[in-house]
């Protein structure tokens, strides 16, 4: 099972992208819908399926902070079913598997995941998406394709989490040394302050004896 540490460090980025993004999302819509004449049903339909998005995604983010689960995923499928088309598909998506992850439904997280990388359309979210696949992969014992997943270029701001989560692929497959090297790598790439440096060192030193 994927550390709950790390866990959290993608949550919080998922917050902060909500956050930084949510408001422009929805100012975008409306300036365009402002700007171009006519077609006033459409315009006013996709100016309230962006708001309502927003809502709903706001309620998610809500109901994943309060750990109310099933709220989460009720919340989350309203968006992935009925505002595929939205900013705001992706996001949920991930926040949908995430529970499922955690409650060990690695079927539907699988789903999830999948879906969220199908729909995404901002880079951060492809990143965060594709790490959480490539962690269900792992505790398939697909490790083959979490690898695939794993070696796909990426922003260098997920180095560390990429590292750490090739690290558990490949400890997982009985190759310390090559682990030892992707934790060592991941060490490089976090932060100082990152919450999850304590764990990698013990991974790292785990592996090497």
């Amino acid at each position: 099972m994927a550390l709950d540490l790390e866990e959290q460090e993608q949550i919080d980025e998922l917050k902060a992208w909500w956050k930084q993004n949510g408001k422009f999302v929805i100012a975008g819509v409306a300036a365009f819908v402002i700007g171009v004449g006519g077609w006033r049903y459409w315009e006013t339909h996709t100016l309230n399926q962006a708001t309502e998005s927003s809502q709903l995604f706001e309620r998610a983010i809500q109901a994943a902070s309060s750990n109310d689960d099933k709220a989460t995923r009720d919340v989350t499928a309203q968006i992935m079913e009925h505002q595929s088309g939205s900013a705001y598909a992706t996001p949920a998506a991930w926040l949908a598997g995430r529970m499922n992850f955690v409650a060990g439904d690695l079927k539907s997280a699988k789903a999830q995941y999948e879906y969220a990388l199908k729909h995404a359309k901002d880079d951060g979210l492809v990143q965060m998406g594709r790490l959480r696949l490539a962690a269900v992969l792992l505790d398939e014992k697909d490790y083959a394709g979490a690898l695939a997943l794993l070696d796909q270029p990426h922003d260098p701001a997920y180095a560390g989490l990429y590292a750490n989560m090739k690290g558990d692929v490949l400890a997982a497959q009985g190759k310390p040394a090559e682990a030892q090297a992707a934790y060592k790598t991941a060490l490089e790439h976090l932060g100082e302050k990152s919450s999850l440096r304590p764990l990698v060192e013990i991974k790292m030193d785990g592996v090497g004896s």
